[in-house]
């Protein structure tokens, strides 16, 4: 059984011509995408994998504006990052919030308590005060507020604020490309561009259906290069030389039960003096990122990476016991494109630590190319933006930007629904600790789709049930997932339409009584095939 969106869509895209084909659906591609529909472009969004599915779907769900940037005095980028983290802020106030950092500096950081509480200070008025003001504080101080954290040789620290995505980024970046549908794009996972070739003023690229094996060809006036860590490759197929390019940074995340009950993100520097965080996941904790140069974008966890944070944490926090592999529920690794000069340095004499998340757009005229290089979601609506200007200035017309393609709904829509959620007493419908309102969660995650579920269940209060015992997803979101959200393996909604497998083990999921009736909702006839493939990629059980 075929996602109907995601057949009607293969359907709207063969044999079709386009202003725009973005090629790459994570983050950057689903902006563009976005961005360029709400301004009355004709726009294609293809990816070869699901949406997010690479480097979108392993950030550490931070929204920041790179306070650790500052050390290398890159004072225009932490401007624009932190004007971008507060724009985010306002415009997705139920998914995008505030949070405290708490900062303890050892023997391994790099600069004196002293210094770290001056440059927050410089942070906070850079992200023009939008934040709680930063606390500096003494070792005995952080050991009274998180009593986890081992102190002995702690010197001070201090405490600032960003934000932090209370969902999964994976999901934030699919409500892009959601957008862009309402929108008018024509999206579709699992297509690959086999190749692309320009005559007549025109792109002509071959494209397959993944999943159906059969091929699809579409038209467009230019193409945006939104393929993240395969960015170059793709460039040099056409033969476009660029400015820059990319090298690959690898970050892990180990995500283990909750350490502290806390809504705060921990900060330390590790042995090599670089940071990792202690960072809350509802009842899980998430340890990263590590920083490691690698050659292969497509790099995993090693057993290496997994004794390095390891090591570091449990020297760190005083813990009943040390945290081990058998603690780690779920790991998380992406290699993040890092811009660099396209002058033949391999960069290989360069401090690793020094190259930053910048993005840079590139416009080839002659080729009708838009390349998209590096960035990170916390600059996700600058993207899109500069995008649509350098669309635009390449020859294809738009319209006006009203910013249409971004942010929640108003607080009317806001209102009624929270009206319409107490009067069936919708947070009522269960019991369940150490979670969220039902309201709070439903309107976060799907905005005015919400109204549809709050009908749903009141026909039928079986809807508000959870679906997947420790899973947290009730029976009314499988059946709007099935329909709105292109879900074409049980991966795509276990691991990017929600974080289930995130958060809970691989046994766990195997043994769940409620995935059957979770692969029968999203698949129909065909949901034994998808859990007989889903076995097949899960580690087999000890």
């Amino acid at each position: 059984m075929v996602s109907q969106l995601r057949a009607t869509n293969l359907d709207k895209l063969d044999d079709a011509t386009f202003d725009v084909l973005v090629v790459g659906a994570g983050i950057n591609g689903a902006v563009s995408a976005a961005a360029l529909a709400a301004r009355g472009a004709k726009v294609a969004l293809v990816d070869r994998g699901d949406f997010a599915s690479e480097t979108s779907q392993e950030s550490s769900n931070l929204v920041w504006g790179g306070f650790k940037y500052l050390e290398n005095y890159e004072l225009p980028l932490v401007r624009k990052l932190c004007m971008s983290r507060n724009r985010l802020m306002r415009t997705y106030p139920a998914n995008i919030q505030e949070i405290g950092f708490l900062a303890a500096l050892g023997k391994s950081a790099p600069f004196p308590p002293w210094l770290a509480a001056l440059g927050s200070f410089a942070y906070w008025g850079i992200g023009n005060f939008k934040t709680n003001a930063p606390r500096p504080m003494s070792a005995e101080t952080i050991e009274q507020i998180e009593p986890v954290i081992d102190t002995t040789s702690v010197r001070g620290g201090v405490e600032y604020a960003d934000a932090i995505l209370k969902d999964n980024d994976a999901r934030f970046v699919f409500g892009f490309v959601r957008t862009a549908m309402d929108l008018g794009a024509v999206a579709a996972n699992y297509v690959e561009l086999t190749s692309a070739k320009r005559h007549g003023g025109m792109w002509h690229a071959e494209l397959r259906d993944v999943e159906g094996g059969h091929n699809i060809s579409a038209k467009a006036r230019l193409i945006v290069n939104a393929a993240g860590p395969y960015i170059d490759d793709l460039n040099q197929s056409w033969n476009l030389q660029t400015q820059h390019r990319i090298v690959y940074s690898k970050g892990i995340h180990l995500v283990v039960d909750q350490l502290t009950p806390n809504n705060r993100v921990l900060a330390f520097f590790d042995d090599t003096r670089r940071l990792f965080y202690v960072i809350p996941m509802g009842t899980r904790s998430v340890i990263g990122t590590t920083d490691t140069r690698v050659d292969d974008p497509t790099a995993g966890v090693t057993d290496e990476d997994r004794s390095f944070l390891l090591e570091q944490i449990n020297s760190r926090l005083d813990l009943p016991q040390p945290l081990t592999t058998a603690d780690i529920i779920s790991e998380r690794c992406g290699v993040r494109p890092l811009v660099v000069a396209n002058d033949g340095d391999d960069q290989r004499d360069t401090d690793w630590t020094t190259l930053s998340r910048k993005h840079e757009i590139e416009v080839d005229h002659q080729k009708a190319v838009v390349s998209i290089f590096g960035g990170k979601l916390t600059d996700c609506l600058n993207v899109g933006e500069e995008v649509a200007l350098a669309v635009k200035a390449a020859g294809v017309p738009l319209q006006r930007d009203r910013g249409r393609w971004y942010g929640e709904p108003g607080r009317e829509s806001h209102r009624e629904f929270f009206r319409q959620a107490r009067g069936m007493h919708l947070d009522d419908m269960r019991d369940k600790p150490g979670v969220e309102p039902l309201s709070d969660r439903l309107w976060r995650r799907y905005g005015r789709r919400a109204f549809e579920m709050l009908d749903d269940i009141r026909e039928d209060p079986r809807m508000a049930e959870d679906i997947m015992d420790s899973a947290d997803y009730l029976r009314v979101e499988l059946h709007h997932t099935a329909g709105n959200e292109m879900v074409t393996r049980l991966d795509d909604f276990l691991r990017r339409r929600s974080k289930i497998s995130l958060v809970v083990r691989d046994e766990d999921i195997r043994a769940s009584e409620g995935l059957r009736e979770v692969a029968d909702i999203l698949f129909g006839a065909d949901a034994q095939r998808q859990l007989d493939r889903y076995f097949r990629q899960m580690p087999n059980p000890a």
